[in-house]
């Protein structure tokens, strides 16, 4: 049996989709699985237990490298497909492979397996993508009322032993607090003021947390900010791979971050942590899950001011 899995989105849509992907795992334990993402996004699908395959062509730019990668899907022959992306991109597959395509779970209209839920975009990402998985006729028993899915089991990242997979390599001691000052550049709002994360991080090493700055490599200026104000912090943008980030997450005491895929990642990976939406995102869709998981929330993230974060944070350290 040849199974194809569709997810092209970002980090936090990738952790989180390796919950269902588990369960695709469970319900065909024999067949062939390949996933169909982006390049970001290759190596760690491969490092998981839960694919054999990951072609990262997923959203070509050209329509030359669009045809190719349609031809394939044909050559292919899946007998399922279970399309977690849920797009009108990913949609246009199941179309393209007309007029014999495999068993489609999916929202594309005449597909076999339809996810039927006219409010589905009004459910958490994890509710909604069990839920599919339900209609799809392998996962009856899926759990689908608010807040009900649990967190995708990261275990299988956390099994190398490597040192460099350890907060030792990053000069972090135990007990330590991890900060994730980033979001997308696009989306500045998402943000809580760098600023703001030097005055916590001071706070919190004041209360005998070592500190570490979570992020790309591209997000160091952040990290240059919180470090200007809490000099003892230390800087791990760009200095970490997924893997290495989940390592450092599943031995943190705690977290505080924005709403962005490292948060999820660190979230799934153990931490107890809290995390800060403004108005421009739902946490009631999107949330990141974890074993002790809190989500602030505020219209404007520049509302928030450090007492309140450091509340908060305090509360979930207590509680852990």
């Amino acid at each position: 049996m040849k199974v194809l899995v569709i997810k092209l989105a970002a980090l936090g849509d990738m952790v989180q989709a390796f919950a269902p992907m588990a369960r695709i795992r469970a319900a065909h334990p024999d067949a062939e699985i390949t996933l169909l993402t982006t390049p970001p996004y290759g190596p760690l699908a491969a490092a998981s237990p839960y694919v054999d395959r990951v072609e990262t062509d997923g959203r070509p730019g050209k329509l030359g490298a669009t045809l190719a990668m349609l031809a394939r899907l044909r050559r292919a022959r899946y007998d399922r497909v279970y399309d977690l992306q849920t797009s009108s991109r990913s949609s246009a597959y199941f179309y393209a492979l007309l007029p014999f395509p495999p068993k489609w779970s999916g929202i594309a209209r005449g597909c076999a397996h339809p996810h039927r839920n006219p409010d589905r975009d009004d459910m958490h990402t994890l509710e909604r993508q069990a839920e599919q998985l339900k209609d799809a006729g392998i996962w009856p028993d899926a759990p689908t009322a608010p807040g009900t899915a649990p967190a995708p089991d990261l275990s299988w990242m956390l099994e190398n032993p490597s040192p460099e997979n350890r907060p030792e390599y990053f000069g972090l001691s135990a007990p330590y607090a991890l900060l994730v000052p980033g979001a997308s550049a696009a989306r500045p709002g998402k943000r809580w003021p760098a600023e703001r994360y030097g005055e916590l991080a001071r706070k919190l090493a004041y209360r005998g947390f070592d500190v570490g700055v979570i992020g790309s490599k591209g997000e160091k200026g952040l990290a240059d900010a919180i470090l200007a104000i809490a000099h003892g912090a230390k800087d791990l943008t760009g200095r970490t791979d997924f893997v290495q980030m989940a390592g450092l997450g599943a031995r943190a005491s705690l977290f505080v971050g924005n709403d962005t895929g490292p948060s999820h990642l660190i979230a799934a990976a153990g931490a107890p942590g809290l995390v800060l939406f403004s108005g421009e995102s739902d946490p009631a869709l999107c949330a990141p899950r974890g074993k002790r998981v809190e989500v602030l929330r505020a219209r404007h993230l520049g509302e928030l001011d450090v007492e309140t974060v450091e509340n908060a944070a305090h509360q979930i350290i207590g509680a852990a």
